[in-house]
C-alpha cells in the first residue's frame, strides 16, 4: 500500500517559485517558504509545485536567476521570471 501525503498548501492561489540551485539541483518554493524542496529534475519539481498549490499552473514561476532552497524565509525574486503554464 502506498501512503500519500496531503498537500501542504490551504491556499490555491499560493505563488510557487521555481529555478535552480548554486550545485545546478533544482529548487521549488513557496512564496511564503511555507514549503519547498530539491529536486533531480525541473519535471518533478513542477510536478511538487502542482501537487502542493493544488493544481494551479499558472501560480508556479520559474525563475532565470539562480534560487537557494531557505525554508526560514520567502526566496529572493529575480527580476527575470516566466510563468510556467
Amino acid at each position: 500500500m502506498k501512503l500519500v501525503e496531503p498537500p501542504s498548501c490551504s491556499s490555491a492561489s499560493a505563488i510557487v517559485f521555481i529555478g535552480r540551485n548554486q550545485r545546478g539541483q533544482w529548487v521549488a518554493q513557496e512564496q511564503n517558504g511555507l514549503y519547498g524542496g530539491l529536486f533531480v529534475s525541473r519535471a518533478q519539481a513542477v510536478k511538487y509545485a502542482l501537487f502542493e498549490n493544488g493544481h494551479h499552473p499558472e501560480s508556479i514561476v520559474e525563475l532565470a536567476r539562480e534560487i537557494e532552497l531557505d525554508m526560514g524565509e520567502a526566496p529572493t525574486i529575480s527580476s527575470a521570471v516566466r510563468r510556467v503554464a
